[in-house]
């Protein structure tokens, strides 16, 4: 795998981490509801375990509230030079990619919270579900969308 890819791939998942972001804000614009709490939560989570100090009170809620969107970035990121990585530098289908990187995002997120004790999916309500897989898709699409419009045809020609 060249270089080239895995950044076709960072680029990817920083515009599927984008789309997603922009679906859950619109989201609580249209539903009225507050932002979720489990990014900060799974941030100290992550904190404790590795030993890492956040600081006293209100700088360790702050530290929290600006470590979790990272994190929800940096899995975004990853998954897309995985993806890279799975498909060789090549294009898959769009609904295909869609769905590999969506569910890819989602597993590695809920899973990591779900082991972090922040979460428990079991409990989850439908609408708790549609807000978690609707952002998640909108990832798979727009990430897959970006990384077939970097790459090049199988052809080899043009773009």
């Amino acid at each position: 795998m060249r270089a080239t890819g895995l950044a076709d791939g960072a680029i990817a998942g920083a515009v599927g981490s984008a789309a997603l972001n922009m679906v859950s804000y619109l989201d609580m614009v249209v539903r009225a509801r507050p932002a979720s709490s489990t990014p900060e939560k799974t941030a100290g989570r992550l904190a404790g375990v590795a030993h890492v100090d956040l600081g006293p009170g209100d700088r360790a809620a702050n530290r929290r509230s600006g470590l979790g969107p990272l994190l929800g970035y940096g899995i975004g990121v990853t998954a897309g030079i995985a993806y890279a990585l799975l498909t060789r530098g090549r294009r898959m289908p769009l609904p295909l990619a869609a769905g590999v990187l969506g569910g890819g995002v989602m597993t590695m997120s809920d899973g990591s919270m779900t082991l972090l004790s922040v979460t428990d999916p079991r409990t989850w309500r439908r609408s708790d579900w549609l807000a978690d897989i609707v952002p998640h898709l909108a990832y798979g699409v727009a990430a897959a969308a970006t990384w077939n419009r970097l790459r090049p045809p199988a052809s080899g020609r043009g773009g």
